[in-house]
C-alpha cells in the first residue's frame, strides 16, 4: 500500500527543519480555527440541527444534502481519507481501501442509530483523531521502523470505519430524529455521506496526481504526514479535554 522509496530513502531528515517547524506552526493555527466551528466542525451545524428536529417524515432529498455536505466539511473524515490514499497509485486500490471504509461507517450509521447505539462524541471523535494518527504513521512507515511489525491496512481502515460511523449515528441520535420515515432519511442520509465522499475523493486524488510530479515529492510527502499526524493528536487532546470539561 506504501511506497517503500519512503519508508528507505536515506536522505529523509530525522528532525524538522525550521521552515518544516513553521508550516506545522500555520496549520496547527488553521485547524485550530476550523474546531472552533460548528459549521467546520465534526457536529452537524446548528441551522441543520433545527431543521432535522423540525421536519418529519420521508425527505430524502434534504437527507442526501445533509449527509453530503457533513462528509465534505468533515474534516477528521477527509484527513483519514487524505491519509487512506495518500500513497495509492492504482485506481482498483483506491476503490478497494474507499469501498473498505465506506462499509465500516455506513454499517455502523446505520445501526446505530437504528438501534439507539450512543457513544460520548467526545469519545468517538477522539478515537477517530486516533484514526489520522495511525494512518499518518503508517505512511512514515513507523509501525515497521520503531515496533518491527506493520498493522494490516484494509483491517485497520475498517475498523477505523467503523469508527468514523459511529461517530457519525452519535450525532444524528443527538438530534432526536422523527421515528417517521427514519430508516429511509438514514438511506438517504448515508448515500449523501457516499456522495460526498465522492467529491472529496476527487478533489484529493486530482491535486495528489499534480503533487506526485513534483521532484521533490517524497521529501514533502514526510513532512505532510507529520503535519497530518499532528492534527491528528491535536483532535484527540481537543476531543479529551472537551470531555473531561464536559463530566
Amino acid at each position: 500500500m506504501m511506497l517503500l522509496s519512503l519508508r528507505e530513502e536515506s536522505l529523509l531528515p530525522i528532525g524538522l527543519g525550521n521552515h518544516v517547524k513553521k508550516v506545522l506552526f500555520f496549520f496547527s493555527l488553521v485547524l485550530l480555527m476550523v474546531m472552533s466551528t460548528d459549521a467546520l466542525a465534526h457536529a452537524v451545524a446548528q441551522g441543520d440541527k433545527g431543521y432535522i428536529q423540525e421536519i418529519t417524515g420521508t425527505n430524502l432529498i434534504a437527507f442526501i444534502y445533509l449527509g453530503a455536505k457533513h462528509m465534505v466539511t468533515g474534516y477528521d473524515h477527509i484527513l483519514f481519507l487524505f491519509g487512506v490514499v495518500f500513497f495509492l497509485y492504482r485506481l482498483n486500490h483506491v476503490a478497494l481501501y474507499v469501498s473498505l471504509f465506506a462499509l465500516g461507517h455506513s454499517t455502523t450509521m446505520l445501526l446505530g442509530v437504528y438501534f439507539n447505539i450512543g457513544i460520548n462524541s467526545h469519545i468517538i471523535d477522539a478515537i477517530i483523531g486516533l484514526s489520522v494518527v495511525y494512518k499518518a504513521m503508517d505512511n512514515l512507515g513507523a509501525f515497521q521502523r520503531w515496533f518491527g511489525f506493520q498493522p494490516n491496512t484494509k483491517l485497520a481502515t475498517l475498523l477505523f470505519g467503523f469508527c468514523h460511523g459511529f461517530g457519525l449515528s452519535s450525532k444524528i441520535i443527538d438530534y432526536n430524529i422523527s421515528p417517521d420515515g427514519l430508516m429511509p432519511n438514514l438511506l438517504a442520509f448515508n448515500i449523501g455521506v457516499e456522495i460526498g465522499q465522492m467529491l472529496a475523493l476527487c478533489v484529493i486524488l486530482i491535486v495528489m496526481g499534480f503533487w506526485r510530479r513534483h521532484t521533490h515529492f517524497y521529501r514533502q510527502a514526510y513532512t505532510a504526514n507529520v503535519v497530518m499526524m499532528s492534527f491528528g493528536f491535536m483532535l484527540i487532546g481537543y476531543q479529551l479535554t472537551g470531555y473531561v470539561v464536559s463530566q
